[in-house]
């Protein structure tokens, strides 16, 4: 399915998902701000507040099936996740407005931050088709990880439950996670190589590949390459190891030392049977072994009418 151009969308149906389990003050603000942003644009749109985090996929779901033109994931990344769930492989196009903390996913699209004018890409902007993870059955748009990673976000989870705000919560389960986390061992087939047992504090597949160099440290170029690139950790000290999972957090993995490779299908293998496994910043601990593999194009997603990415390598 190839990208469709720019049209307005102010007479289409339209649903907006508001993430307002987060316990974000800016989210839980944003319903009338988004009606009146909607309406400033000349169009109507269904603001629906989905007030926990596991009622975002249902009520992407309900409103597909409602034959919604165009459903809106409003919240950070994990929020994108869960919506574009119910939008893999329908001809539903996901819109962006990035209202989280890091916004890995709307900044790599080049979609505006500021709320208006995300607005106004929804609204104007063209389809894009992008490219989407998969590892047993769940979905990445970014990335997804297992190791230190998925551990300082189970324990940053706790934190918050105690009442730390998000990045206190995050330097807290960091140092905590350093101190005692040790290393395990792992096997990966990549495509049809298979390469032998290392040991590793963490293992890295992003949806396309990552830039490592300048100022693009931690952005993709492009979403739509139909590939997976698979970084794997050194052995490091405990002081090395949070600074590697400071850098993954920010999307930075280009650090010295790690094995790179890209890849359609990825296996993993450990001596455990089920693990944790990180999918856009949520975790779930699914069962060994893992298979990640690539969905070329299998989600449309609204980008800026004038933005055009270098086309793919032949």
């Amino acid at each position: 399915m190839s990208d469709r151009p720019s049209i307005s969308r102010r007479s289409q149906p339209l649903t907006c998902i508001l993430n307002g389990a987060a316990g974000s003050s800016r989210a839980l603000q944003a319903e009338s701000q988004l009606v009146d942003l909607f309406g400033r644009h000349g169009a109507v749109a269904n603001i629906v507040v989905a007030r926990e985090g596991k009622d975002i996929a249902a009520l992407a779901r309900r409103a597909v099936e409602e034959g919604n033109a165009v459903v809106v994931g409003a919240g950070g990344d994990g929020t994108m996740n869960a919506v574009a769930g119910a939008l893999v492989g329908t001809d539903t196009a996901m819109g962006i407005l990035p209202l989280g903390t890091l916004n890995h996913l709307a900044k790599d699209l080049n979609i505006p931050l500021d709320l208006e004018a995300a607005v106004a890409t929804i609204l104007t902007g063209r389809v894009k088709r992008i490219d989407v993870g998969e590892v047993n059955g769940r979905i990445f748009l970014n990335n997804s990880s297992i190791g230190i990673y998925p551990w300082i976000v189970h324990e940053r989870q706790k934190e918050e439950r105690k009442g730390y705000g998000k990045w206190g919560a995050f330097w807290r389960a960091l140092i905590s996670v350093a101190r005692r986390y040790s290393f395990f061992h792992v096997r990966l087939a990549v495509d049809k190589r298979e390469e032998p047992e290392a040991r590793t504090p963490f293992v890295f597949i992003g949806n396309n590949k990552y830039e490592s160099e300048g100022l693009s440290i931690g952005s993709r170029k492009a979403l739509d390459r139909g590939e997976l690139w698979v970084y794997r950790g050194p052995p490091a000290s405990r002081s090395r190891l949070a600074l590697l999972a400071l850098q993954h957090l920010l999307g930075a993995t280009g650090a010295g030392g790690l094995a790179i490779s890209d890849a359609q299908q990825v296996w993993v293998r450990t001596k455990a049977a089920r693990l944790a496994v990180a999918t856009d910043g949520e975790v779930n601990f699914l069962d060994m072994p893992l298979r990640y593999h690539t969905r070329p194009g299998a989600l449309g997603v609204i980008v800026p009418a004038d933005d055009r990415d270098t086309p793919p390598a032949e």
